[in-house]
This record gives structure tokens, sequence and C-alpha cells, in this order.
């Protein structure tokens, strides 16, 4: 009987407990037996393993992080770590490796396929950053929660009279910073690509005062040049023309937590189940995503070696609607 393990590593995103019901439940599907990785490849180098069936892994898709846990490992970077979680993987009897998680994850399962184990990558972070999927698990769920926290903060921002700077999540990644300032209705929106003059973001917010608007929103990346601290610092000294008082809120990582919606439970449970059958007809080295509603699959050489980029007509969107 074929076995295999399946892991979540670094950041956690809403969705991954439904990809790893999908995985386990599909490989029992098909005959395999299953078991799970805890803590990621920390548990992978350490021999971490539990047995997993059906009801293991029974009412989980409505929660969100992981069920099997993660977290950093730097051995694992080095190839006496990679080694050292591959004999663990042998020892146990394991036949292939399912890996959940976004670009330093599955630079790991790109690692562990060189090495010669059969490895098989799902994308999973909320940065949507990964290269070989449209969309990764988690995303559409950090969107909607930095929505609904764009939504709230606008009815305090008209009560007050105040502009509002909003930091979300996303690394280096700007696409839920433009994907919730479109969705939100912001005036303005600062993001990793596209380098923006402070001094620009300042007038933006002083024609909506002038325009007789009785809030402003401006939207920031975590990873843009100009966050929302440093913006807040670069407002303070020109306030006096602003006209609105500016405050500035960072979601962090509330994005992460809470129930998946809908489409991430539905994607996380294609690509589980993807990731299941590219075992079955030993479809390996290879990272199972979305592309163009379809799901398929990107040899992890090349996701570990192309940077995503996003598409910067919606920044052009987000400037025409503000």
């Amino acid at each position: 009987m074929l076995k295999i393990a399946v892991l979540t590593s670094g950041g956690d995103a809403p969705g991954m407990n439904a990809a790893i019901r999908a995985v386990v439940r599909s490989g029992i599907d098909k005959g395999m037996g299953v078991m799970g990785v805890k803590l990621g490849y920390y548990g992978l180098i350490n021999g971490i393993f539990i047995p997993m069936g059906p009801r293991d892994v029974g009412g989980i898709i409505q929660r969100g992080g992981t069920i099997l846990g993660s977290a950093r490992c730097p051995d694992f970077v080095k190839e006496e770590g990679q080694l050292k979680g591959i004999r663990a993987l042998r020892q146990e009897g394991i036949d292939a490796l399912v890996v959940i998680g976004g670009n330093g994850s599955q630079s790991g399962a790109y690692a562990i396929h060189k090495h010669g184990f059969p490895v098989v990558g799902v994308a999973s972070t909320i940065d949507n950053d990964l290269y070989g999927s449209e969309m990764t698990i988690g995303v559409d769920t950090a969107l909607n929660i930095a929505l609904e926290a764009i939504d709230r903060l606008k009815v305090t921002a008209s009560s007050h009279q105040r502009a509002f700077l909003i930091e979300v999540m996303g690394r280096n990644c700007g696409y839920l910073a433009l994907a919730s300032a479109i969705a939100g209705g912001a005036e303005a929106v600062v993001i990793p690509e596209k380098e923006i003059d402070p001094e620009d973001v300042a007038e933006t917010l002083r024609v909506a005062y002038e325009h007789g608007k009785s809030h402003a929103i401006i939207v920031v990346a975590e990873g843009a040049t100009y966050n929302a601290q440093k913006l807040v610092a670069f407002f303070e000294k020109h306030k006096e023309r602003l006209g609105f008082a500016v405050r500035a809120t960072i979601l962090g990582h509330v994005q992460r937590g809470g129930s998946p919606g809908a489409f991430d439970r539905i994607l996380a449970s294609r690509l589980g189940n993807k990731a299941v059958n590219c075992i079955a007809k030993k479809e390996y080295g290879v990272l199972v995503g979305l592309s163009k509603g379809e799901v398929k699959t990107t040899p992890l050489e090349e996701v570990v070696k192309n940077k995503k980029k996003i598409d910067l007509n919606l920044f052009e969107l987000a400037r025409v609607l503000d």
C-alpha cells in the first residue's frame, strides 16, 4: 500500500485545514495510508509523524490555522537538514510527501525533490505571491477580513472627519492592498510594485477634504517603502494643509485568523485532491495551483526561480475609481 505524508509550513492561512482534510480523505479513497507531519519541516527533521484517518480530519474544514501546526526551521535550509528529513520519511515507510505552504515552504519542497524524494506542493499563502497559482489558499478570506475592517473604519472616519491609513499584510506583494483598496472604495493605495511619493498621497487627502468628503481611506501594503507608520510621520509634518486628522491602523496577523470562506474551502479541497491525484500518477516535483479557474501543476523548479507579478491594471483601476 502506498503511504503518503502531509505537512503545513510557513505562515498559516485560512483553508489549510481544508487542504489537509482533502489530502487525507482523497488518499484514503485511493487506498493509500496517510500520515501527518507535526510542526512543518521541524517535525519532519525530528520525525514527528501521526497517523491520519477520515475521523481525524472530521469537523476541521471550517477551522482557521492548521491542526498540524507550523514552526520555523533554519536547519532545513541546509543540505544536512534536508537529508535528515528525507531519512525520517523513509524510516517511516513514506513513499511521497505533500507540502502545503507558500514560497519558503515550496523552496523546501523543491530541495526534497532535487534529492530524489517524491514531493508535491500545494499553493497556500495569504500573500498571493507564489508563482504558479493566480490565487492561493487563504487569500480570499484574508481579503474579506481586510475589507470588513475598511468598512468599519470608514464609519468611524466619517463620524470624526478623519483619514485612516490601513496597513494590510502581503510581505513584498501588494495584491491584498490593491484588491482591498478597490473593493473598499479607498481614496488611494500604496504598494511595493508602484513607488509613490508621499507628497502625492498628501495631495490626495487635501483634495478629498476640499471636495467635502467626510473621510478618506488609504490602504498601504506592509512591504511598501512608505508603510503606514512612515506615512503618518510624514503627514504629521504637513498636517496643517491636509484638512483631515490622520490615524493609522495596522491589521497584521488578524488577517490570518478566523474561519475560511467558501472560496478558500473549495479551492483548498480542489488543490488537496489534485495533489493526491498527482502522486497516484507519479507526477512529482510540481506545485498544484489555480490557473484561469482550473487546477493545474507547475514544476517546482519554475516556482522557486520565478517571481509572481501582480496585474498593475488594477492599480490604474484603483486610481480611476478613487
